[in-house]
């Protein structure tokens, strides 16, 4: 599974926003600089973020972006979803909308599985959570499982 710059970036920007004094907006030059994303791609991701509702900009001297929910109220899927849309596809497609025959036919439940637990992933993780590294149990545990086995 491939998760695009574009997807990487927004999740950065948006978990800065997060941080941020909710009073106050953050200049996109700002987000670029503390996350290292280049300004003119980061533009872009705020306007699709803007588009999708997850931020608000304001503008003028004292302008910026801020979130325009609270940030336990944003998932990572909310945000990639705004930059990318739908979590998985294969080739293009859902993984619901495949049908294959044959040999291959269970392939099909591979990759509703997968998308299953992609979405079970990105939608418990909050903004709030990343800010705070309090990242729910099921992911943690999930991490352990993972470096358990690449030390296998």
């Amino acid at each position: 599974m491939r998760i695009s710059a574009r997807a990487d970036y927004a999740v950065r920007a948006a978990a800065e926003l997060a941080a941020a004094d909710h009073d106050m907006p953050v200049r996109a030059e700002a987000l670029a600089t503390a996350q290292g994303i280049p300004y003119r791609f980061l533009e872009g991701i705020l306007s699709d973020l803007r588009r999708d509702g997850l931020v608000v900009s304001q503008r003028g001297a004292g302008g910026g972006y801020r979130l325009a929910r609270p940030a336990d109220k944003v998932t990572i899927a909310d945000v990639i979803r705004a930059v990318d849309g739908p979590l998985v596809f294969v080739r293009g497609k859902r993984p619901s909308d495949l049908e294959y025959q044959g040999a291959a036919a269970p392939l099909l439940q591979v990759w509703v599985a997968l998308r299953a637990n992609v979405r079970t992933v990105l939608e418990r993780v909050t903004l709030a959570d990343l800010v705070t590294d309090g990242l729910p149990g099921e992911v943690r545990a999930l991490v352990r499982t993972e470096d358990a086995w690449e030390n296998a």
